[in-house]
């Protein structure tokens, strides 16, 4: 006979982790329809937003710098970077005072298909949002707490 299994939360809309793992798999479907006719996954426009973000603030925009902006992989972040160059979306040249780092530049291209593809995006999330339209800044607000509470597990 199998044992009977044990839930600490008594119905799957009590668990958080739950919930949101259902939340997640409906927003990156909402983004893939979004992003799809972009030639973009859903982790390419993440990096290409972290660097759009950062290029804001810094001409040196490193491959470390979008992994930590994205909370990324160093490694999976060096090559989803080398599919973004393949495509034509970023370059990287030599870094002035590090030699081991490369500078990571959108070509006009990148920032053609990003502008494009967060335009799309944000209309997407409002949309998929606009349930909790007037909660949204303390959803946020807890979506930040979580974030920093758990960036260095």
């Amino acid at each position: 006979m199998v044992k009977k299994i044990e839930f600490k939360f008594i119905t799957p809309n009590e668990s958080p982790g739950y919930l949101l793992g259902q939340v997640t798999t409906l927003w990156q479907r909402k983004h893939k329809k979004v992003l799809d006719p972009l030639n973009l996954t859903q982790t390419q426009f993440v990096l290409l937003t972290a660097l759009g973000w950062l290029s804001k603030q810094n001409d040196n925009v490193t491959q470390v710098d979008i992994a930590n902006q994205s909370n990324s992989d160093r490694m999976m972040v060096s090559k989803v970077l080398r599919t973004l160059e393949e495509k034509k979306f970023i370059s990287r040249q030599g870094h002035q005072t590090d030699t081991r780092a490369k500078v990571i530049k959108l070509t006009d291209g990148g920032a053609t298909v990003l502008q494009t593809a967060l335009t799309a995006i944000e209309n997407a999330d409002i949309a998929f949002f606009s349930a909790i339209s007037n909660k949204l800044s303390l959803f946020n607000l807890t979506m930040v707490n979580l974030i920093q509470q758990n960036k260095d597990e």
